[in-house]
This record gives structure tokens, C-alpha cells and sequence, in this order.
């Protein structure tokens, strides 16, 4: 499928989504069945080990070195032949990695949607709000939420971007359900502990799969141009 192509899909999917969850109360079914009422607890407590280790502080550590480990083989390898089926496709991962997670953190600040956990619902003081409503004149001025979209998750689901760091589609296909499996452990894991809702991470994979492509399209377009440069040069 073509890149323009996708990106007209996944965009059209992130407007239904963002739709669908702020006209509806799809994501307050889920979270009630996440959350004692009576003890004014939820599923897990975000402090519980192993999966705050697991899932939250230890992911995030793996994910760093995982980006700084692939920036040096960019870095050192970069000009050998055999690397240069794999340049383009790293360098989409390497930009990946590092905009998608900071693309995401922005819209969290600029949104400045609650957490389930801020929520009035849920024992908190934020009533229920979808992202194009404004708060109350008396809660516009407490302190940040930043809840929408999810941004742990968006580590984990950069890593979709692996999909075009491979040639053959098998290795295309299993990178990107790492990648999902990843970006949904970290999410879930955030859900349960009442940081986020489901929508906000559903939402957040579309985000992140949106950029890659955009990013994908700018580096394809930018080698091609390189191609066309070059062959001009030797003419």
C-alpha cells in the first residue's frame, strides 16, 4: 500500500476515534471494571513490582538504549556497502524514535486532558472531558493533567517504525506486532493503574503510526532527491 495512501486511512481513523471516544462512554465501561468503587482502588497499584520495573521505569530504560545502540551502528556503519540496503530504514527508526515520543508529550501539555484517576468518577476533581470541550473557569487554573494522548506508550509504539527497517515483508510484519505487543504492554499496564484510559493509548498508536509514516515520506523523499542529485553529478 502506498504511503499517501496510508496516511489518508490513518488519519481518517484517528478523527473516528477521537469521535467515537469523546461522544460516547465506551472508555467509562472499560475503566469501571477496573476500579473498586467501595475501596476507592484500582486493578493495580502503579507502585507493584514487578510490572512497575517491567512495564514502566525498566521499558523505559530498554528503549533508550535500544535508541542509542542504533544510533551508533548508523553512526559507525553508515558508509559500508552492506549497510546501505538498511540506511533509509534506520534512519526512519533513529527519527522515530526521538519525534514520535516528544511529538506526543507536547499534545499531552497542550491538551491538558485528566487522567481516569483525575476524574471526579474515580475519586478525583476534573469533571468528565473530551478534547475540543474547555474546563470551568474554576479549574483552569490547577495544575496540569496532561493526560491525552498517552505518553509512555508512544516509546513502545514508535517502534513500528522497525516495519521498514526490513526488506522481507515476514520480517516487516513481525517487527510491526513486536512493536503493537510493546506499545500495548506499556499501555495496558497505564490503564490499569487508572493513568490512562483505553482511547488515550488506541489514540496514541494512531499518532505514532501517522508521524512514522509522515517521516518515512520525507526520508524517502530526500534519498530519492540524494539519487537524482547523484546521478546528475556523474553525467
Amino acid at each position: 500500500m502506498l504511503l499517501k495512501t496510508q496516511l489518508i486511512i490513518t488519519a481518517l481513523l484517528l478523527v473516528v476515534s477521537i469521535l467515537l471516544f469523546g461522544l460516547t462512554d465506551i472508555d467509562l465501561m472499560i475503566q469501571d471494571h477496573l476500579y473498586d468503587f467501595t475501596h476507592h482502588l484500582w486493578l493495580l497499584d502503579k507502585h507493584t513490582e514487578p510490572y512497575h520495573t517491567l512495564l514502566y521505569s525498566g521499558i523505559k530504560k530498554l528503549l533508550v538504549g535500544l535508541g542509542v545502540t542504533l544510533l551508533f551502528i548508523y553512526i559507525l556503519f553508515r558508509k559500508h556497502p552492506r549497510f546501505s540496503p538498511y540506511k533509509k530504514g534506520m534512519l526512519i527508526v533513529l527519527l522515530s524514535s526521538a519525534l514520535v515520543p516528544v511529538i506526543i508529550v507536547g499534545l499531552k501539555k497542550a491538551t491538558n486532558i485528566p487522567c481516569p484517576k483525575h476524574e471526579i468518577r474515580y475519586g478525583g476533581e476534573y469533571p468528565r472531558t473530551s478534547i475540543w470541550e474547555s474546563y470551568p473557569p474554576t479549574l483552569q487554573k490547577k495544575k496540569s493533567t496532561a493526560c491525552w494522548p498517552a505518553g509512555h506508550a508512544s516509546g513502545g509504539f514508535a517502534l513500528m517504525s522497525l516495519f521498514f527497517l526490513f526488506r522481507r515483508r515476514r520480517y516487516k510484519v513481525l517487527a510491526l506486532l513486536i512493536a503493537l505487543l510493546i506499545g500495548w504492554s506499556m499501555g495496558i499496564y497505564k490503564i490499569v493503574v487508572g493513568d490512562h484510559f483505553f482511547s488515550h493509548t488506541l489514540i496514541t498508536m494512531l499518532i505514532a503510526w501517522l508521524l512514522i509514516l509522515i517521516i518515512a515520506m520525507i526520508v524517502e523523499k530526500f534519498s530519492s532527491k540524494q539519487v537524482a542529485d547523484t546521478k546528475e553529478t556523474k553525467q
